[in-house]
């Protein structure tokens, strides 16, 4: 990961999102060590996610280089670490990650979207904007939206989905999952009203380069800083 993490980083990356996705669902802490030999390589912010279930593992993530946090399982079992993260580090450096799934609209979840976790092991009976607006009021100053249905998939991002939690909330909101084309980032920021779009099987496997998807975005109009 952490030679990756410098290759994006040369290649024009304005940011790093690392995931331990089995940390929580393996009840294993996140990797200390490796957080600390990224900070030492790459220099542009990056958030850390994956076993985060204390205040205390938050802090230890940030002195070890990380400049966000990202909740997910955890927050949704204590919503009250939001709070406390928040407080304490800062809500700029608090970031809410959720992982959602489309459903049947129901009582429990009207909007058609349902929270899950542990990976997306485990469905949860709430409302996924909902658990946005509540994430915002407890602090998070940004909210990562995984849509479990797409991603891995490279058709495309959960655009509805997108939409609706950026419309619902103040915060800055980061789409999540299904980027196949450089068009599908395009589409999540247009149409789904992203603020930004995170972007891992396309380039990971050396389908595109990070310049490539922002000299298209460039392209299309939409605002990226671009390194030249």
């Amino acid at each position: 990961p952490v030679a990756k993490a410098k290759a994006y980083y040369e290649d024009g990356l304005d940011e790093l999102v690392f995931y331990d996705i089995t940390a929580s669902s393996d009840q294993r802490n996140i990797m200390l060590d490796v957080v600390q030999s990224v900070a030492q390589e790459i220099f542009i912010p990056f958030s850390v996610g994956g076993g985060i279930r204390t205040l205390e593992d938050a802090a230890g993530l940030l002195m070890a280089g990380a400049e966000k946090i990202s909740l997910n399982s955890a927050a949704v079992l204590r919503p009250e670490l939001i709070k406390e993260c928040a407080q304490a580090i800062g809500a700029q450096n608090t970031v809410l990650s959720m992982d959602v799934r489309a459903v049947a609209p129901n009582t429990a979840c009207p909007s058609g979207y349902e929270v899950v976790i542990n990976g997306g092991r485990k469905a949860m009976g709430m409302d996924a904007i909902a658990w946005a607006r509540r994430g915002c009021e407890l602090g998070a100053g940004e909210v990562v939206v995984n849509s479990i249905d797409a991603d891995g998939m490279k058709q495309g991002y959960e655009i509805q989905l997108t939409r609706m939690v950026a419309e619902a909330i103040p915060v800055p909101v980061v789409a999540s999952g299904g980027a196949g084309t450089p068009e599908h980032l395009h589409q999540v920021l247009t149409k789904g009203k992203a603020d930004a779009a995170l972007v891992a099987s396309m380039v990971h496997y050396g389908d595109y380069r990070v310049l490539d998807i922002k000299q298209y975005l460039n392209r299309q109009g939409v605002k990226v800083r671009m390194n030249y």
